[in-house]
């Protein structure tokens, strides 16, 4: 899925994840055709993805909250359409 901008989801996600997180690591792995046929996943593609965020931010942040604070920046893809994401968020002494 692309924006009236051009940009493609995989680009956004990495854009927001860099400026928020500032991550020493950061993957990002569109899954999206392992689940074609399923619940949410769009003909385009672009709908299901895996992370892995390794940030100073999330040092002695609770698994929960890591997950809560990246789905907070990521609010809007959901709302364009992003369906899973499926997260590996670590500090980097993890």
């Amino acid at each position: 899925m692309t924006t009236p901008t051009g940009s493609t989801r995989a680009t956004r996600l990495e854009e927001a994840l860099r400026q928020h997180f500032n991550p020493t690591r950061l993957e990002i792995q569109d899954d999206s055709a392992r689940h074609a046929g399923h619940a949410g996943a769009g003909a385009g593609g672009e709908t299901h993805y895996t992370i892995t965020v390794v940030s100073p931010l999330f040092t002695g942040v609770s698994r929960v909250e890591r997950s809560r604070m990246v789905n907070g920046v990521l609010a809007g893809e959901f709302a364009l359409g992003l369906h899973a994401l499926s997260m590996i968020l670590r500090s980097p002494i993890e």
